[in-house]
């Protein structure tokens, strides 16, 4: 196999309480990747989208991931890549978690999957120390696993794919940009004892909620005393749209990894389209353009979408 085509799902990074631990993949919205096998040392980027990313290879994520890669691999290769993002840069949603994974994971099905899901998120996560300066999975575990990845450590990498009961996710992307670096200074260095416990037992009782498919526990442990009352403040709506949703009948939510988006869970459709209406209705007062999405789990992570031999 010498081409593929993938695409690569939007992710929910820390799920409100589990900073850099926790992370799920969305069936809505998704990026379009094709790779190109080459028989020679270089990396080839083409952006077929209207955001103004870089192509050359070491200003780009998919960039740095697959030199990561294609360091590791025995021979020599190259890739000549293909991007069209619908998942925009700086939104909150993964979106340069999307790339990263999706170009090693497409690379990875070109060598007849020579790397462990493991390494490619390790090779992934090189992209994402291009874009916010640290290296974290809580996006790039989901996108390449699918569904919902605790990160149990980073060194060593102990990934933990967790089961997700039936949830639809109800997420709105207001039209600003925050950009995960910038989020990161202003989160506080030193947190009170009273917090910590508090945020551990959110966390626990997160992801037991999931593993029970106890929905009243998962709304109840989606509470966030340590990152959401700072990160909060760069999102314009935010006190009131968790506060209608909830009201509504929404499970609970928060901030999508670093914003601005924000997300709810719901445990039917009918509710999770009626938490759409108010965080539509919460923006057009506020004048503040916006995208929606309702959708689900996505189970499967990267998938392959056509390929030619």
């Amino acid at each position: 196999m010498k081409k593929i085509k993938i695409t690569a799902p939007a992710t929910v990074a820390n799920l409100v309480c589990g900073f850099d631990i926790l992370g799920m993949a969305l069936n809505d919205p998704k990026d379009e990747m094709q790779l190109t096998l080459l028989d020679e040392p270089v990396i080839n980027i083409k952006h077929t989208d209207d955001y103004g990313l870089s192509e050359i290879p070491e200003q780009n994520v998919a960039g740095v991931a697959l030199h990561a890669l294609i360091e590791a691999y025995p021979k020599p290769i190259g890739f000549d890549v293909r991007i069209h993002k619908t998942i925009m840069p700086g939104s909150g949603l993964g979106s340069s978690a999307a790339s990263s994974a999706g170009a090693v994971v497409a690379a990875n099905k070109l060598l007849d999957g020579y790397f462990t899901n493991e390494q490619l998120v390790q090779f992934a996560m090189n992209g994402e120390k291009l874009a916010s300066g640290v290296k974290h999975a809580d996006n790039i575990s989901p996108c390449i696993y699918g569904g919902v990845t605790l990160i149990r450590s980073i060194h060593p990498l102990d990934i933990i794919p967790l089961h997700s009961p039936p949830i639809f996710v109800t997420v709105v992307h207001p039209q600003i940009e925050v950009k995960t670096s910038d989020s990161r200074q202003i989160i506080r260095k030193e947190v009170a004892l009273k917090d910590a416990i508090k945020q551990w037992g959110n966390i626990a009782g997160l992801v037991t909620g999931f593993l029970k498919e106890d929905y009243d526990l998962i709304g109840r442990s989606l509470e966030d005393v340590i990152i959401e009352p700072v990160r909060s403040i760069l999102i314009p709506g935010f006190a009131d749209i968790k506060k209608q949703c909830k009201e509504a009948g929404a499970m609970g939510g928060g901030i999508s990894g670093s914003g601005p988006s924000v997300f709810m869970f719901n445990k039917d459709e009918k509710t999770a389209n009626e938490i759409k209406n108010i965080m539509e209705n919460v923006y057009t007062k506020l004048g503040v353009d916006f995208r929606c999405y309702v959708t689900t789990v996505n189970k499967q992570g990267v998938q392959i979408m056509t390929n030619d031999r």
